[in-house]
C-alpha cells in the first residue's frame, strides 16, 4: 500500500513515523515545501513542492500510485486538495474545503454553531470596517475582548485583551492590520478559564476521542510573550488533565459531536478525518476557542507517542466508514512536550546549525523547522524540534524532556516550565478558584 503524508513539520513526521510502524509495512511518501531529514530517512519518496498547488499535489499521488492521503497542515485543506484527491478517487485523511472551513473561517465556524445551536459559543461580531467595530469593541469592556483575524495566519492572527493589546487604540491598529491583509476579523467576549485540546478522528458519524491535552501557546516561561504556533503541550497517564473534571470533558466532546452531526444535517460530503476542538473551561462550563481540521501540532506529539492501536487501521476505518467497529486504544503514560526554537523566536527567529543530541531515555524527537542542506541540518526559522517526554506521571515526563532536552547547544530557547509541577499546581488552584467564584 502507498500512502502518501502531505506536509513536511513535525506533525508530519510524527505521522510519517507511526506509518512506517504499520502491520502491514506500506509505503510512505512525502510532499511539501523543504527537506525534513526525520522524513527523508523514512519515506519511500519525497517531493518538494508548494502546498497549495492542488494539480502538482494531484498529479504526484497518481505517479506515486497513492492509495490513502493524510494531509497535515490546514493550508492544503483551505485550497481543496482534499476534494481534488477524492475526485480522483483516492481516499484523503482531511476534510473537504467546505467541510475545512470549521477551522479555516472563524465566522464560518461561529455562525454554523448558532445555526445548529451547538453551545460552547462566546458572543461575537464579525466586521470588515472599523467604524463598525468599535461599538461592539466598547460594549465588551476595556480588557474582555479577542481579536481574530477570519482567515488563516500560521497561529498568529489571534490577540487577547489585557495579554497583546492594552488600548482600544492597540485594537483598532490590530483589526486595521488584519484589513490590510484582505480578510475581515472577527471580536469575540473574552473567556476566563483553563484551555484544554481534545481531537477525535472521525469518519462522517462516528467520533473517537484521543487523550486531552493542554497546549502552551505564549513564547516564553509562565506564559508571558508573543504567540506562536505552540510552545509545548502535556497529557496525564488517564488522559485527562488536573483541572479538569469529566463532566468537562463530555460537555467538549458533546461540542464536537455537535458539529459533526450539524455538518450531517445540512448535507453534502462527509467529514472524514481529524476535529480538533479548542476549549475553555470556565466559571459558566465548557466553551470553544476555536476549531481546527487536523491533528494540532504539539498535541499530536502527545497522543501519537501513546497510540497503541494501528495509525493505519484507524486511517482505513476513517476512509470506510468504520470506525463504530474499530477499538482505539492509548497506552496509560503521561506526556510532555516541548519545543526546541531558535533564539530570536517567533518574531526575528535566527537560523542556526541543528545537531540533535546522541542519546536520551523515555524521550522521542521529532524534526519539524529543519532544513537538510549540502553544508549540514539548520533551523528555518519555524520550531525546531519537538522533544517528547514520557512517564507514569506528568512530572516524570516532564524531567524525561528536559535531560534531552539540556543537550542541546546553539543559539536555541525551549519553555522549561512546561509540564513542570509548579506549572500543574498553579493552574489547578487557578481552575478550583474559578470554581469557588461560581459557587459565590
Amino acid at each position: 500500500m502507498n500512502i502518501l503524508v502531505i506536509g513536511t513539520g513535525g506533525r508530519e513526521h510524527a505521522l510519517v513515523k507511526q506509518l512506517k510502524s504499520a502491520v502491514n509495512q506500506p509505503k510512505v511518501f512525502c510532499y511539501g515545501p523543504y527537506r525534513n531529514p526525520g522524513i527523508a530517512i523514512l519515506s519511500d519518496g519525497y517531493r518538494i513542492g508548494d502546498l497549495s498547488d492542488v494539480e502538482q499535489i494531484k498529479i504526484q499521488a497518481q505517479q506515486w500510485k497513492i492509495s490513502l492521503v493524510l494531509i497535515g497542515p490546514e493550508a492544503p485543506l483551505r485550497d481543496g486538495v482534499a476534494d481534488a484527491l477524492w475526485h480522483c478517487n483516492i481516499p484523503t485523511i482531511g476534510p473537504r474545503k467546505y467541510l475545512a472551513q470549521i477551522e479555516t473561517s472563524k465566522a464560518f465556524a461561529r455562525h454554523f454553531m448558532n445555526r445548529f445551536d451547538i453551545p460552547g459559543a462566546p458572543r461575537f461580531g464579525q466586521f470588515n470596517q472599523l467604524d463598525q467595530a468599535r461599538p461592539f469593541l466598547e460594549g465588551l469592556g476595556d480588557d474582555h475582548y479577542v481579536i481574530k483575524a477570519d482567515g488563516l495566519m500560521s497561529g498568529k492572527g489571534v490577540k487577547v485583551a489585557g495579554e497583546h493589546l492594552f488600548s482600544q487604540q492597540e485594537a483598532l491598529a490590530f483589526c486595521q492590520s488584519i484589513l490590510a491583509q484582505n480578510q475581515s476579523f472577527v471580536i469575540e467576549e473574552k473567556l476566563i478559564g483553563q484551555e484544554f485540546s481534545l481531537m477525535c478522528f472521525c469518519d462522517g458519524k462516528t467520533l473517537v476521542p484521543m487523550p486531552v491535552v493542554q497546549d502552551h501557546k505564549r513564547a516564553f516561561v509562565n506564559d508571558q510573550g508573543p504567540n506562536t504556533g505552540g510552545m509545548g503541550s502535556y497529557s496525564d497517564a488517564d488522559h485527562r488533565l488536573p483541572f479538569l473534571t469529566e463532566d468537562e470533558i463530555k460537555q467538549a466532546l458533546a461540542i464536537n459531536q455537535g458539529v459533526i452531526d450539524g455538518f450531517n444535517k445540512a448535507g453534502g460530503d462527509p467529514y472524514i478525518g481529524i476535529l480538533y476542538g479548542s476549549f475553555i473551561a470556565t466559571a459558566k462550563g465548557v466553551f470553544v476557542i476555536e476549531f481546527n481540521a487536523r491533528f494540532g501540532d504539539p498535541e499530536i506529539f502527545n497522543v501519537l507517542s501513546i497510540l497503541e492501536t494501528d495509525l493505519l487501521t484507524i486511517c482505513n476505518a476513517m476512509v470506510n466508514g468504520t470506525l463504530h467497529e474499530t477499538e482505539v486504544r492509548f497506552k496509560k503514560f503521561a506526556t510532555v512536550c516541548k519545543y526546541l526554537v531558535p533564539q530570536g523566536y517567533p518574531d526575528q527567529p535566527q537560523q542556526p546549525r541543528f545537531q540533535p543530541p546522541l542519546s536520551f531515555h523515555n524521550t522521542s524527537l521529532f524534526l519539524a523547522g529543519i532544513n537538510e542542506t549540502s553544508d549540514g541540518l539548520f533551523a528555518t526559522g519555524a520550531r525546531t524540534a519537538a522533544f517528547v517526554g514520557r512517564g507514569k506521571t506528568i512530572t516524570e515526563a516532564h524531567l524525561a524532556a528536559e535531560e534531552a532536552l539540556r543537550q542541546m547547544q546553539g543559539a536555541f530557547y525551549y519553555r522549561e516550565d512546561i509540564g513542570s509541577p509548579q506549572l500543574i499546581e498553579k493552574k489547578m488552584r487557578a481552575m478550583a478558584q474559578l470554581r469557588i467564584s461560581k459557587c459565590a
